[in-house]
């Protein structure tokens, strides 16, 4: 399997419900590295994954819509807990979305998947993987 990874930040207030949280249950900020990893088995007709120039900058657009925003206001995410995992799964839902448009150019649709990770620091990270 082949795979590019394209890397942005985003940065977002929320809140979260429940006990297990501690104290993120108060209202608190978090800056996310993004990776965003594309992949495919076998490599297009121009011997690339995905075009790395449209790759970073669907990413852009993905997270301008999150960022410097409050989660907690957020229609979309109403009643939600903004987890790490969670945001995750938004942004390679998104991205996905974006593929099957055609943002990405016409040899993305060869694509197998996309995985992002969202590092909250350099000891913590969560991942979500999905086909497409």
């Amino acid at each position: 399997m082949f795979s590019i990874t394209v890397r942005d930040h985003v940065m977002v207030a929320h809140s979260f419900r429940g006990e297990v949280f501690g104290p993120a249950q108060r209202l608190h900020g978090a800056t996310f590295v993004v990776d965003a990893r594309f992949s495919r088995a076998e490599l297009d007709s121009d011997n690339i994954v995905v075009d790395i120039g449209l790759a970073t900058e669907e990413l852009g657009k993905v997270l301008a819509d999150l960022n410097y925003r409050n989660l907690d206001d957020e229609p979309a995410f109403a009643g939600v807990n903004t987890s790490t995992e969670f945001l995750a799964k938004v942004i390679a839902d998104r991205l996905a979305d974006r593929v099957h448009a055609g943002a990405l150019g016409e040899g993305a649709r060869g694509l197998a998947g996309i995985e992002v990770t969202l590092h909250e620091s350099h000891v913590a990270w969560a991942s979500y993987e999905r086909s497409l």
